[in-house]
């Protein structure tokens, strides 16, 4: 695919991954429109692109009368990661507003078919694959696309609706010939990043010199946390290659203890505290990690940044860019929340202005 002058939108792309995908279709050459009704997303995250007009940019809520099917008009591809999401600290307690997605994913979906949009991609997630093979990290556990089911068991309403949402598209590519790709994200991190997410929390911690340090869990989980450039890299390769619906993870295969990245957290920013386990609070599964074979055969693609490599990469740039004042006076509700107490008031329903000729 020619980027060059295609016509993109990105729902929810104001937000951390979201922006930087923006990024990196703007320097492929595409046409980029926005749509975020900034409820997580910052438009401190395009900020650079806008100011050199390189994206359209429309603040708005998908729900929204018309919304939907304005935002997708005349765009050659759509990226849908627009989603009420969050890390463990927020899906496992917000079930219920994790639920308005089974809802947003139709509209945009629909408004998609409607409009006759050459392509959609959509922002799916591990949280799909059955929790009941997930729970001894013991063992050696990859997650091949196949294991998502039958039978059933996806992690929480979230990934309830991200399951749905594969199968939907792949009904709309076999009923309606609709191209359609869905990319598995496994713990994405990086700049830009929430303290609702697990590495980002730890760092956070770290910046702010909690004592004693906290980690939620017993510290066994197993993960494969995943840098948010190669999380971009794949999913604008999957748009490139998957036209049927398929499915693919995009995750490394490196197998981390939740204790061990925190001991390099702490290591690697000279915080001197004893850690203090907290099996009580929200932990997801045990044993986590994507097989990414099925990537590497259908886009040529594999994660380039290693883990240890991008998470010190990553706490140059918090401990850079946040005031440690302001984090420690939040971050009891930046572990659990996706929306500041300024966003909470916003309108929701707002218009999508027509995009000009």
């Amino acid at each position: 695919m020619n980027w060059r002058h295609s016509r993109v939108l990105v729902t929810g792309g104001a937000s951390f991954i979201g922006s930087a995908l923006v990024d990196a279709l703007v320097e492929r050459g595409a046409q980029v429109r926005v749509v975020d009704n900034l409820s997580s997303g910052k438009t401190e995250s395009l900020a650079e692109a806008l100011k050199h007009g390189a994206v359209e940019f429309h603040e708005a809520d998908l729900f929204g009368d018309g919304v939907a099917r304005s935002a997708v008009g005349g765009m050659d591809v759509v990226f849908h990661l627009a989603a009420d999401h969050g890390g463990r600290g927020y899906v496992d307690l917000h079930q219920a507003a994790c639920a308005a997605n089974f809802a947003l994913d139709g509209l945009v979906f629909r408004a998609c078919v409607q409009e006759n949009i050459g392509k959609i991609v959509f922002a799916s997630s591990g949280c799909v694959y059955p929790n009941y093979i997930q729970t001894d990290p013991n063992e050696i556990l990859y997650l091949t696309e196949d294991k998502a089911g039958p039978p059933y068991d996806a992690d929480n309403l979230y990934g309830w609706a991200k399951l749905m949402a594969e199968m939907t598209l792949q009904a709309y590519h076999r009923d309606y010939g609709v191209k359609t790709a869905s990319c598995r994200y496994f713990t994405v991190y990086g700049p830009r990043g929430h303290e609702n997410h697990a590495v980002i929390a730890m760092i956070a911690r770290a910046f702010v010199r909690q004592s004693p340090y906290v980690v939620w869990g017993n510290g066994e989980q197993i993960r494969n946390w995943t840098h948010v450039d190669d999380i971009v890299s794949g999913t604008i390769r999957a748009a490139e290659v998957i036209e049927d619906g398929t499915a693919v993870n995009l995750g490394t295969m490196e197998r981390t203890r939740v204790i061990d990245a925190a001991v390099e957290v702490l290591r690697y920013t000279g915080h001197r505290a004893s850690i203090e386990l907290h099996p009580e609070m929200p932990t997801g599964p045990m044993n986590r990690v994507a097989d990414n074979s099925l990537a590497k055969r259908l886009l040529g693609w594999e994660p380039k940044v290693r883990f240890i490599d991008g998470l010190r990469a990553t706490i140059e740039w918090y401990f850079a860019t946040k005031n440690r004042t302001k984090v420690a006076a939040a971050l009891d509700s930046l572990l659990t929340e996706r929306k500041t107490p300024a966003r909470e008031s916003r309108a929701s329903g707002a218009a999508l202005a027509a995009p000009a000729d």
